[in-house]
């Protein structure tokens, strides 16, 4: 992997190497995948509230997002005896990094401006009163109430060709900055023109 600026963050043009990824259900698979667009996603903890929110926007249009030849693979800083109770259901790989250490490789951090920025007040609003709903139907559980990896985590994305070229990124500067799924079909769409800028 290369970088440049922060030495710890991917960019555009960055090379990604293959990797065997565990989830937390199902079996092995490489990171990278041929004839495919990966959309690697940095998520926080197990049950957190305004990762469950983004999450269902990427459910309902999971079909969208595999017609646009993107494989989704999601990662959370919780270990997978943790995460397993609340991803059974989804439709993609989610893969347990407890000791952050992809968090750290690809340089997605930590900080108090993911719940203090005004910006994400709204949407963990919005998070907690869907989540507070879900557990008192019984249809959720609520996480942990100290959080494996702390509450403070930041999202990140990234857009990743099969060969390993990171042709668009995103870092959040708080808990519920990442791309929407119109945004990811965008760069989705524009990935080889992307791709083409990177060289």
């Amino acid at each position: 992997m290369t970088a440049s600026g922060d030495a710890r963050k991917v960019h555009p043009g960055s090379v990604i190497q293959d990797r065997e990824l565990t989830p937390v259900i199902g079996s092995t698979l490489r990171l990278l995948a041929p004839g495919r667009l990966v959309h690697l996603q940095f998520r926080r903890f197990a049950g957190c509230p305004v990762c469950n929110l983004h999450l269902r926007s990427i459910i309902r249009r999971h079909a969208e997002i595999e017609a646009a030849g993107v494989r989704e693979v999601v990662l959370f800083h919780s270990p997978a005896e943790e995460l397993r109770e609340y991803v059974a259901d989804l439709p993609f790989p989610v893969v347990a990094d407890p000791g952050k250490r992809m968090y750290v490789e690809f340089g997605v951090e930590s900080a108090k401006r993911a719940l203090l920025h005004p910006r994400a007040w709204g949407p963990i609003t919005r998070a907690v009163l869907r989540s507070t709903w879900a557990i008192a139907r019984r249809r959720e559980r609520p996480p942990a109430a100290i959080p494996h990896g702390g509450r403070f985590g930041l999202p990140a994305d990234l857009l990743i060709a099969e060969d390993g070229t990171v042709v668009a990124c995103k870092y959040g500067e708080h808990a519920y900055d990442q791309w929407s799924v119109d945004e990811l079909l965008a760069l989705a769409s524009r990935a080889p023109a992307l791709r083409e800028q990177c060289r």
